[in-house]
């Protein structure tokens, strides 16, 4: 048991630092051409959009992505304190 929640701790930690990685990307257009530009959005994108309905970017600055992760955060946790209950 202890075995799958290492597994989901690694998938979450791997999913932050792609919401990082495109984050950066954005600065340096030329990256998002690149295939794991595209791989990146293709799977950063989905997840990017949910929180784009609700927050405006302002002006150049877009908040979504902090958001997203702060939501990730909270959801591994939760997830965590879920999990332990049954350990």
């Amino acid at each position: 048991m202890y075995t799958l929640v290492a597994i989901i701790n690694f998938a979450f930690q791997i999913y932050f630092y792609m919401v990082i990685a495109y984050v950066f990307m954005s600065w340096v257009p030329q990256m998002r051409e690149t295939s794991i530009g595209q791989l990146l959005e293709r799977l950063v994108e989905p997840y990017l959009s949910i929180f784009r309905r609700f927050i405006p970017p302002l002006g150049f600055i877009d908040l979504s992505p902090m958001v997203a992760m702060i939501a990730l955060y909270f959801a591994r946790e939760g997830l965590f304190s879920l999990l332990s209950r049954f350990l």
